[in-house]
């Protein structure tokens, strides 16, 4: 939603923007797909040009703390599921 709302604060209208929301997350999952023997951390390398518009995304995602958000989001979610287990 987020990236969505910010293609749409760009000029995109909200049609656009979600089609660049999909877009996106289908081309990364597909590389993910089809390079099973290749670390993500290599997939992200191998796209990003040095000093170019991806490297200064991760870059800001890094020094916003992004990994570390995504990291106790996921144990969030891997409490709350073993909490369900016990309840149901």
């Amino acid at each position: 939603e987020a990236m969505q709302n910010k293609a749409m604060e760009m000029g995109f209208n909200e049609q656009q923007a979600r089609l660049l929301v999909l877009q996106t997350a289908l081309g990364s999952a597909e590389m993910v797909k089809q390079n099973p023997d290749i670390a993500l951390s290599t997939l992200r390398e191998n796209v990003t040009s040095k000093g170019g518009t991806t490297a200064e995304g991760v870059r800001t995602l890094k020094e916003l703390g992004l990994p570390e958000t995504v990291a106790k989001a996921m144990q969030a979610v891997a409490d709350r599921g073993e909490e369900m287990e016990k309840l149901f």
